[in-house]
Order: C-alpha cells, then sequence, then structure tokens
C-alpha cells in the first residue's frame, strides 16, 4: 500500500502555490491522508482569511469520498439530502463539498488522499489542482459510480 508522505504532501503544496502565484492568484491548498486526515495546508500571503478551511474540506471530500469534487457534483444534484446529511455524520471531520478543486490523489491505481485549492474561481482552483497533480505523476481518471473499471472521462459529469 503506498501512502502520502509528508515530503510529497510538501511537493504538491509548494507546487500548487508556485503555479497559482504565477496566474496571480492567492490560494489555499490543503493536502490530506486517505482518512481525510490534514498532512499539509499552506496559506499564500494574500488568500483570503477563509481559504484554508474551505481547501481543508475540499481535500477532505476527495480523500473520503473516493472521487474528485467535480465528479460528486451531479450526485449531489439529484440526491441533495443524502449529501446534506453527509456532514452530520458522527465520523465526519468536516462537510462534504462536492465542487471544483477538490482533486482525489492517486498513484499506480490506488487513492492515497486528497488536495483542495480554494481561493481563485472554482475553474481556476480545478485547473491548478490538475495541472500540478499531473506534472507531479499522480493520475486524473476515476471509474464512474457505480461501473466498476470503466474510467470517467476528467471534466464530465458522472
Amino acid at each position: 500500500m503506498t501512502s502520502l508522505t509528508l515530503d510529497a504532501a510538501d511537493a504538491i503544496s509548494d507546487a500548487a502555490l508556485k503555479h497559482a502565484l504565477s496566474g496571480g492568484k492567492a490560494v489555499s491548498v490543503a493536502v490530506v491522508d486517505t482518512g481525510g486526515f490534514v498532512i499539509s495546508v499552506r496559506r499564500a500571503d494574500g488568500a483570503r482569511p477563509l481559504t484554508p478551511d474551505i481547501a481543508r474540506a475540499k481535500a477532505y471530500t476527495a480523500a473520503v469520498m473516493q472521487r474528485p469534487g467535480r465528479m460528486l457534483k451531479k450526485w449531489q444534484e439529484t440526491q441533495p439530502v443524502f449529501f446534506s446529511q453527509l456532514s452530520q455524520l458522527p465520523g465526519a471531520a468536516l462537510p462534504i463539498m462536492a465542487t471544483e478543486g477538490s482533486v482525489t490523489i492517486k498513484k499506480d491505481g490506488e487513492i492515497i488522499g486528497g488536495l483542495g485549492i480554494a481561493g481563485g474561481t472554482a475553474d481556476e482552483d480545478q485547473q491548478i489542482a490538475d495541472e500540478v497533480l499531473e506534472s507531479l505523476g499522480y493520475e486524473l481518471e476515476f471509474a464512474a459510480w457505480g461501473v466498476a473499471g470503466t474510467p470517467a472521462t476528467p471534466g464530465k459529469d458522472v
């Protein structure tokens, strides 16, 4: 079993902050393990005060739901009561946020954590997350819900 190390989390955070700042965006970046436990949270100078908490919730969602937030959006739209109750479960540490900038970290076919980016627009947060993970050799394809082994196309609702 592969695990997400502190060094790997720092590399992801550093790359995401650098990428965001090169585009003129001050964001916060959170990286969590498969259980949603924080490994790293970083806030760029000038990032809004609430962005670290949003980034943590996005990373948590991607890890514990084992799918990127944007893949969860259609499910959330069709079952809003279910999604609203997920955050109320006794074991839920953070709210479930089915949104862009919430990306599951996957290496060698294994889910090893979650990445949350907050501070730009939804599309900017997503682009930063996708480009950074891809540049570092992480996988961005995930099986569609309920269809074992069929990869979903990134950016499509499934």
